[in-house]
């Protein structure tokens, strides 16, 4: 079984249209939010399982736990361009668990982010 690891999680491009939401703390360039982009909605589409919202400023996603290495490997690469977003991702009777949480101010961002992950839920 694998610790539960913190990282930061910073979610770019909700839309390939509109960057309007995302915080000036980005550091990814703008030409790659869309691909970024297109890797989260891969992981919605193939793993996530269940998303569940556990208060204003926090979701919970329940992932296929196949997918530990491709969430730990994005989730990763993600935290290397902005600390704007935080969760856990930790086992969790056979499937994993991650809890994402944002500052109050951003809780439209995070707003976001749920509706784009209900849209791939693959339950």
């Amino acid at each position: 079984m694998h610790p539960v690891l913190r990282y930061t999680l910073t979610v770019v491009g909700m839309t390939t249209d509109s960057q309007a939401w995302v915080p000036e703390s980005c550091t990814l360039p703008s030409g790659q939010r869309p691909l970024r982009l297109a890797e989260f909605d891969d992981l919605f589409a193939t793993a996530l399982l269940a998303q569940q919202r556990l208060s204003p400023t926090e979701l919970r996603w329940r992932l296929d736990a196949t997918a530990e290495a491709t969430a730990r490997d994005l989730i990763g690469r993600e935290s290397s361009c902005c600390s704007f977003f935080s969760f856990t991702l930790a086992p969790d009777t056979g499937t994993l668990r991650l809890d994402v949480q944002v500052p109050a101010a951003h809780v439209d961002v995070l707003d976001a982010l749920a509706l784009r992950a209900a849209a791939g839920t693959t339950a």
